[in-house]
């Protein structure tokens, strides 16, 4: 899954709760998977954000 996909199902979910489509058993499920979806995403913007900072470090040493 890509960053992008989960924030499409995320953004999904949300629209899903606050439209009231979801019952009671399924929320349950739903919340589940967002959290799984908000723990995927903060670890990619973590990785992300560590590379960055691996670049400039590099390109600041060749300067």
């Amino acid at each position: 899954m890509t960053y992008t996909e989960a924030i499409d199902r995320l953004n999904e979910i949300m629209q899903q709760m606050e439209s009231g489509e979801l019952d009671v058993d399924a929320l349950t499920e739903t919340l589940k998977e967002a959290r799984q979806l908000l723990a995927f995403c903060k670890e990619k913007l973590h990785t992300i954000e560590q590379d960055v900072q691996q670049i400039m470090t590099a390109t600041q040493g060749e300067e």
